[in-house]
């Protein structure tokens, strides 16, 4: 059985949340990332990636819950279709009915998560829940498409303080073997500007991921219409 659902409009642009990136106080910062994800639905992102890596399971879990409810009442108002995307934790995407899971390299394998997906009939159309992870070679690229992800994110593309742990930029050049060679969408992530985006989508990409580029965004409508018009 397969859990792949048709993928948003091009360009996909996808939200990655950093709450410690936010002018709060420590027991505020959770609430003022809803408002993030609620400004960030309201403007028409299409995928916002819940990455809170250092909260605990019920915190995680809370935060997950809050994200998809708001989210749902406002892609119910504006007739859209934005979706959660949980970061790493497969266990908490599926118990908070987040519309996917986002798997880094070292997380649970791809093949696995699809095969517990198949045994689990879920919901049909553009609501099944989508599997991606983040490759930083061709290599890994290839695999995840044939182990079942429905998107990969592929980057650092340029140098970016949040991907320094994950080695040198890679560059359009590679972006573009990256696209050549796997048919699901890759999402570039690292670095991303309003200046160098539409370099990403010429050179294949279906989308683009960040953190500042959307979360540090006074009018993320004026980003989000700006970035649509790029790709035409």
């Amino acid at each position: 059985m397969s859990h792949s659902g048709k993928l948003s409009h091009a360009p996909i642009l996808c939200y990655v949340t950093d709450r410690k990136g936010l002018a709060s106080a420590d027991e505020h910062r959770s609430q003022a990332l809803l408002k993030r994800v609620a400004i960030a639905a309201e403007a028409g992102i299409d995928w916002i990636q819940i990455r809170e890596k250092n909260l605990s399971d019920k915190e995680l879990a809370a935060l997950a819950r809050d994200a998809v409810t708001q989210t749902k009442q406002i892609n119910e108002r504006n007739r859209q279709a934005s979706r959660i995307l949980v970061n790493d934790r497969f266990d908490v995407a599926q118990s908070e009915r987040a519309g996917g899971v986002h798997l880094g390299e070292r997380s649970l394998a791809v093949h696995d998560v699809c095969k517990c997906l198949a045994a689990r009939p879920g919901p049909a159309g553009d609501d099944k829940f989508l599997v991606g992870v983040s490759c930083h070679s061709v290599q890994a690229a290839s695999s995840a498409a044939r182990d079942g992800a429905n998107y990969i994110f592929f980057g650092p593309i340029f140098a970016t303080p949040s991907k320094a742990s994950f080695g040198a930029s890679q560059g359009l050049d590679r972006l573009a073997e990256v696209c050549r060679t796997v048919s699901i969408p890759v999402l570039a992530i690292g670095g991303i500007t309003l200046e160098n985006a539409s370099d990403c989508l010429a050179a294949g990409a279906a989308g683009i991921a960040a953190i500042r580029l959307f979360q540090d965004a006074e009018d993320l409508e004026a980003i989000v219409s700006f970035l649509r018009a790029s790709s035409r």
